[in-house]
């Protein structure tokens, strides 16, 4: 009786300890993705003073990034992915996600208080009692997830500032990551050699599309530019629907046309697709 006991004990305890190696293995090399964000507002004074009536710099970042993803070194790089995008810099890229916002917004103090060297001699060349206004700068930097699903994300980084001059500007920018391979994934990956020209000939016809137009001369009176000038720009995100391409301002259209974006279902894209490619890779048929 008592060896049954201690057999029983032994028993428990192995499947204890078994499934409990076993639930810290799959944790520790789970797919499982899960996101964090780090939000900063502040508004930089241009002068060393704290008369709030001066220029200052309104600045807003919001970077969501991964602090969940299999193990310590797949996790790293996908923050260096997204570090990397967000702030458009190689220099920043080995850096942690905090220390990356640190030294991004201590860059952009330093670039904005430079300015300060003329802010006294131009006000002095305006009329009595007016101030440069091209001196309030802002900047507000974001990103967001477009799409993700066990294997592919997808996300969007937008920048808006301005610097002086008539406007600001807006931009968006995309990334596709490969979450098996932990690369991003660009238009070689996707499309046969020799892809351009025919889609360029699809982003044209969407467009013609999607403005309720028949001929390519028809978009050139709405605002576009030179068509000739039109080519695929590597700026997109991946769905389980399709391709969806934007187009910055001033790209292919004026600034007043904002942000052009060109959705591309798959179906039009089979000609050009290169046989097994990371489209059937992502979203494979049920």
């Amino acid at each position: 009786m008592k060896k049954s006991t201690l057999f029983s004990t032994v028993v428990l305890f192995a499947i204890f300890f078994g499934t409990l190696f076993s639930c810290k293995k799959t944790a520790q090399t789970s797919t499982q993705l899960v996101f964090d964000s780090i939000v900063v507002k502040e508004q930089i004074p241009l002068l060393e003073t704290n008369d709030t009536t001066l220029p200052f710099a309104d600045v807003k970042v919001s970077f969501t990034y991964p602090v969940k993803f299999g193990n310590k070194e797949d996790l790293a790089r996908l923050q260096q992915i997204f570090v990397g995008t967000f702030f458009n810099s190689l220099n920043l890229d080995t850096l942690s996600p905090r220390e990356a916002v640190d030294a991004y917004l201590a860059d952009y103090k330093k670039e904005y208080k430079s300015l300060s060297s003329t802010y006294y001699s131009e006000k002095s060349q305006l009329p009595k009692g007016e101030t440069p206004m091209w001196y309030w700068y802002y900047m507000y930097n974001t990103n967001k997830v477009m799409f993700q699903n066990d294997s592919l994300l997808s996300y969007a980084v937008e920048y808006s500032d301005y610097t002086g001059g008539a406007h600001g500007s807006y931009r968006i920018t995309y990334t596709n990551i490969d979450l098996a391979e932990l690369t991003t994934v660009s238009e070689e990956d996707i499309f046969v050699p020799n892809y351009k020209k025919p889609l360029t000939e699809i982003i044209i016809n969407r467009l013609m599309a999607q403005h309720h137009v028949t001929v390519p001369d028809s978009l050139i009176n709405l605002g576009f530019f030179d068509l000739d000038e039109l080519i695929p720009n590597n700026n997109f995100w991946l769905s389980d629907k399709g391709i969806h391409y934007s187009y910055n301002q001033y790209e292919i259209a004026p600034y007043s046309m904002g942000v052009i974006d060109v959705d591309i279902p798959y179906e039009n894209l089979s000609a050009i697709l290169k046989p097994d490619n990371v489209i059937q890779k992502f979203f494979p048929t049920k």
